[in-house]
């Protein structure tokens, strides 16, 4: 059957996407959660409108796609998330969430679909997302994803491309082989959560 997504779904659409999905998905799923609704006609059409008055508003012509790129490079976008003590997210930020505070900071309009993102940021850190303009004029944005009431840590302040491991590698090679139950939490752990576990291993085979 075909739904309007009412919000960013990871790999099935993003918000305003009319797509095809199965009945029973859409019934146990995608509607409880209030992610989509049904594609009824005059909602398609709708949608449509309000896609024509928005693509209105975006760059067009090269010169415009430059002011536009000029604005963003300076720009410094900020998301205030639920986090875990790794710093996993209970959720994610999304190419829409990200077209939504470029337009309520900087009153720029960018298609959600623009926002080269090949997985929502699941993570906090300071991220390079890199957005399509006009043709052949694309810029990052400086996205920091950070914890509720809380700032980043000066490692993970460090500006990464979405994608990239924000934690740094062991300087020190561990005396030890590190076994499959050390390895996973090293993967999600924290900045700098490496060396320390890194010592620990260290300090117990000495």
């Amino acid at each position: 059957m075909d739904v309007i997504l009412l919000k960013d779904v990871e790999k099935i659409g993003l918000r305003g996407d009319v797509v095809s999905v199965a009945r029973g998905y859409a019934r146990n799923f995608l509607f409880p959660r209030q992610l989509a609704e049904v594609a009824t006609p005059g909602k398609v059409e709708e949608i449509r409108k309000r896609d024509s008055r928005r693509a209105l508003q975006e760059a067009r012509s090269a010169e415009q796609a430059e002011a536009i790129a000029e604005k963003l490079r300076k720009t410094v976008l900020r998301f205030e998330v639920k986090a875990g003590p790794t710093g996993a997210l209970f959720g994610s930020v999304t190419p829409s969430d990200i077209a939504d505070e470029i337009w309520r900071t900087r009153k720029i309009r960018i298609d959600r679909r623009k926002i080269e993102l090949s997985d929502p940021l699941k993570r906090i850190g300071s991220f390079a997302v890199p957005v399509h303009i006009f043709e052949e004029v694309s810029v990052e944005v400086k996205t920091l994803v950070v914890p509720e009431g809380g700032e980043l840590t000066p490692e993970q302040e460090v500006t990464v491309a979405p994608g990239e491991p924000v934690s740094e590698p062991v300087s020190e090679p561990v005396s030890e082989p590190v076994s499959e139950e050390l390895e996973a939490p090293l993967a999600e752990a924290e900045p700098g959560e490496d060396e320390t576990a890194a010592d620990e291993s260290a300090d117990s085979a000495s």
